[in-house]
Order: C-alpha cells, then sequence, then structure tokens
C-alpha cells in the first residue's frame, strides 16, 4: 500500500480548539500573525483559509457575527463585494491564477463548515487543479507551504486593498 503523507495536516488535528466562533476569535486578534490576516477595514477582514481546498483560498468575513446575510447592513455588505474583487485581482495577478470560484455556503445544508459566522470564499483555480491524483486518491497537490502562499498574499495585498 503506498502512503501520502501531509505533515502540515497534524496541526488540524492537533491544535488546541477556539471556543465559540472561530471567525469572532480572529477578529479580536486581527493582529496576531497567526491568524494569517490579509487585511482589515472597518466593516470587514480578508484571512487565508488555513485549511485550504486550493492553495490561496481566502475569506471575507465580517466583524458582525450573524448567519444570515440579510441582517448585514448594506455598507457592510457593499464593502465586503468590493473586497471580493478586489480579492480576484489579487488572486489572479499574485498568484497567478487561470480562474476563481468564489460564493458563500449559507447553513449546514449548503456546505458551511462555519454556519454561525457568513463568510465569502475566494478560491483560485488552474485548469487540471482536479486532477487523477484529487479524484482517484483524494488528495491535493500544492506547490507552495501555506506560509509561502500567505507570505507572497500578505506582501502584495496593500496594493490592492484600499
Amino acid at each position: 500500500m503506498e502512503h501520502l503523507y501531509a505533515p502540515w495536516r497534524y496541526e488540524y488535528v492537533s491544535e488546541e480548539k477556539i471556543e465559540g466562533c472561530v471567525f469572532c476569535h480572529i477578529a479580536k486578534n486581527i493582529d496576531d500573525e497567526k491568524m494569517q490576516v490579509l487585511f482589515a477595514d472597518e466593516h470587514c477582514y480578508i484571512v487565508m483559509n488555513k485549511f485550504p481546498y486550493s492553495p490561496g483560498h481566502m475569506m471575507v468575513i465580517p466583524f458582525f457575527h450573524t448567519s444570515n446575510i440579510e441582517d448585514l447592513q448594506d455598507e457592510v455588505w457593499m464593502q465586503m463585494s468590493i473586497r471580493v474583487r478586489q480579492g480576484v485581482k489579487l488572486l489572479k495577478e499574485v498568484m497567478p491564477c487561470e480562474g476563481v470560484n468564489i460564493g458563500m455556503n449559507l447553513g449546514r445544508a449548503a456546505g458551511a463548515g462555519i454556519e454561525q459566522h457568513v463568510h465569502y470564499h475566494m478560491l483560485p483555480r488552474w485548469l487540471g487543479d482536479t486532477n487523477f491524483i484529487t479524484s482517484i486518491g483524494g488528495a491535493r497537490i500544492y506547490p507552495a507551504t501555506f506560509e509561502e502562499i500567505f507570505k507572497k498574499l500578505k506582501d502584495n495585498a496593500s496594493k490592492y486593498f484600499i
């Protein structure tokens, strides 16, 4: 039997679990480098997905805690939308990716992993990024470490999130 090792995933199963909402925890610790926040304004922040679907997977998260987008003030919703647009540009130009999936999973039935706090996903995509290893082996291959990707995006974030 072949074995694939993913030592970076050990943190997922071994790290101390955050009590309550993980996104509110990040918001309260926005300046902590461990939180991997790329940018923040008065309404929302952009953070790397710690356990990404694809390298460079980012999220836009409002500071306001709610599971319903209809509870967000119009100003917050508009600012989040602007940040998504800026984040897509960052991913296209800095990663550089060939496409980007954006979206929200609202509620557990829709696939939300953290359903109590709404958030946008921005997933960079490349042609062939769901090849045989993903389909047959159930594994993803990343061309760089999480830290390398975070640093690349963080170093360029101020050029895009204005």
